[in-house]
């Protein structure tokens, strides 16, 4: 009897031992693998194409000061804070962002925009400076010019002092600041320093990540502490959902373009071409990675803008957006047409497929959730993200020689605020 028992009790454990924790679905281990594959967190740090002075503390620093300097619009009233706001993960909360007049498009969050191959919803820029360089010039948002921003630094011993610090003398060699290619240097290196700062905004670990190295390790008691609703919001994502098929990696996007449905009429006889205009303008921008301005660590870095092509699949396509911290961005799509992330699994649960165009294999499809469904996807999308801190203030790393240098000549910066928009979401 007492051998019996015995053998009774090893089995037991062994059970045990197989069975998932109390508080862990019985994933497969095909869904383990989809689900290792949106990981690890954080992603090693990102280096924005083409820029010579990314990853330097110094142009970082330089870059972070000039996100929130006014000054760079032609008429002193917009930053690039007020479109992205920090304690809106970068976002600004409107349904179509405001420059010097309603904009097209939605404000896309830039955490962790250093790792996109393309920027903008229509992937009109190659590299984080590129897209910066877009804003400042476009006549409807900064609606400056390089003249005007050469003119900025040169009256502002501290901004050139910063740029020095950042980039070295480029006043030194065959090129004087008198030089006709001046402006368009001075332009090229503000862009360059956001850009530096801007790939340096990475979004923090969430309990998603946690739970999916838990699982990975096989902690199960670590795994447990991810609530069983956003486990089984994850088993939808990854399965009947099949929404990892354009949201994958660790990312939780593919980083390329789709037609989801979404109307591309800005408004009655006009329509935003999308990805395929975001090619043309790519294709027909100086300051690309093909351009005379673009310092490349490795040439294979311009093969993406080399070959990218235009063809009328394009028409309508807009960038598949990351997921991380998607409840903070609020509204969604291109246009923000879909208020709440209620709304976009509604989108996608109702999806009308008259409206798409597509090549190949279709993929969309009604996802017909049941309300329990929808509610644990919605649990899962929002256990990708959590309150977004604001950055330290910004008089924290101005370079000492800066300082010093401005202090001896009696030279004062003018006061601007930060951002007009730092906590509060603005209205629609």
């Amino acid at each position: 009897m007492i051998w019996r028992r015995a053998l009774v009790a090893v089995a037991l454990l062994a059970s045990a031992a197989l069975a998932p924790a109390a508080g862990v679905l019985d994933f497969s281990a095909a869904e383990r693998a989809l689900i290792a594959s949106h990981g690890p967190w954080p992603l090693p740090p990102a280096h924005d194409a083409g820029n010579p002075v990314a990853g330097q503390p110094a142009a970082i620093a330089v870059g972070k000061r000039l996100f929130f300097e006014r000054r760079l619009s032609a008429d002193g009233s917009m930053s690039c804070a007020s479109c992205h706001v920090p304690a809106l993960a970068f976002a600004d909360g409107r349904k179509r962002s405001k420059g010097r007049e309603i904009l097209d498009r939605n404000a896309p969050s830039l955490l962790n925009a250093g790792h996109q191959r393309w920027l903008g919803w229509d992937g009109a820029a190659d590299s984080l400076w590129s897209q910066a360089i877009r804003v400042m010039l476009d006549r409807r948002e900064f609606a400056n010019s390089a003249g005007g921003l050469h003119a900025l630094v040169q009256g502002d011993a501290a901004l050139a002092c910063d740029l020095r610090q950042a980039f070295g003398d480029t006043s030194q060699g065959t090129k004087s600041p008198e030089d006709p290619e001046s402006p368009d240097r001075t332009l090229v290196q503000l862009a360059q320093a956001i850009g530096a700062y801007v790939a340096s905004l990475q979004s923090p670990r969430t309990p998603f990540d946690a739970f999916r190295d838990a699982l990975d390790a096989g902690d199960a008691a670590a795994a447990a502490r991810y609530p069983l609703a956003a486990q089984r919001g994850l088993r939808i994502f990854i399965g009947k959902g099949r929404c990892q098929l354009c949201h994958s990696g660790a990312m939780f996007t593919n980083g390329e373009f789709a037609d989801i449905g979404v109307p591309f009429f800005v408004r009655p006889g006009v329509v935003d071409p999308g990805r395929h205009g975001g090619i043309a303008a790519l294709k027909g921008s100086r300051y690309n990675l093909l351009g005379p301005w673009a310092t490349l660590l490795d040439p294979a870095e311009a093969t993406k803008t080399r070959h990218v092509a235009a063809e009328p699949r394009h028409f309508g396509e807009f960038k598949v957006p990351g997921l991380r911290h998607v409840a903070a961005t609020a509204p969604y799509m291109h246009d923000g047409s879909l208020a709440t992330l209620e709304d976009v699994v509604r989108h996608y649960d109702r999806i009308d497929l008259e409206r798409l165009h597509a090549d190949g294999e279709r993929i969309l499809v009604p996802l017909q959730l049941t309300p329990a469904e929808r509610a644990d996807l919605l649990a899962f999308l929002r256990s990708l993200g959590g309150p977004v801190a604001a950055p330290p203030p910004l008089s924290a790393g101005r370079p000492d020689p800066c300082r010093r240098a401005n202090a001896a000549a009696g030279i004062s910066r003018p006061s601007r605020p930060e951002s007009p928009l730092l906590s509060r979401r603005p209205a629609p």
